[in-house]
Order: C-alpha cells, then sequence, then structure tokens
C-alpha cells in the first residue's frame, strides 16, 4: 500500500432537481480540471425558494485529491 498525501477543496455544485444531481455537477466540472479526485463530504446544503417552492439546491462539498508525486 502507498502512502498518499491530500489536498481539500471546498466546491458549491447546483441543481434545480435534487441534492444529489447538485454534487454529481460539482464532481463532474471540478473533475475537467482536476486531477486525482478520490473524496467528497457533503459539509453544507441549502436551497432556493420561489413561489412557495425550491427552486434550486446547492452543496458546499470538501473534496480530496492526491497529490502528484
Amino acid at each position: 500500500m502507498m502512502d498518499h498525501v491530500y489536498k481539500t477543496i471546498e466546491l458549491t455544485g447546483t441543481a434545480t432537481t435534487t441534492p444529489e444531481k447538485a454534487v454529481r455537477n460539482a464532481i463532474e466540472r471540478a473533475s475537467k480540471t482536476i486531477q486525482n479526485m478520490r473524496w467528497f463530504q457533503v459539509a453544507e446544503v441549502r436551497g432556493a425558494i420561489e413561489d412557495g417552492k425550491v427552486a434550486h439546491w446547492q452543496v458546499t462539498l470538501k473534496v480530496g485529491f492526491t497529490v502528484n508525486e
């Protein structure tokens, strides 16, 4: 087993449908420019209300990725 060093960043994803979709949106977008992402932790879930209904979700994540050698 190899020892790893991780760096963590914070991302906020949004979606109009579900919190899970907001998480997926954040990770999929970030994966285009950040390599070696390994895990995430949901730090906060919030949303916006319009006309008495949920308009969209915002989910803030802590994302860990391995640092290159």
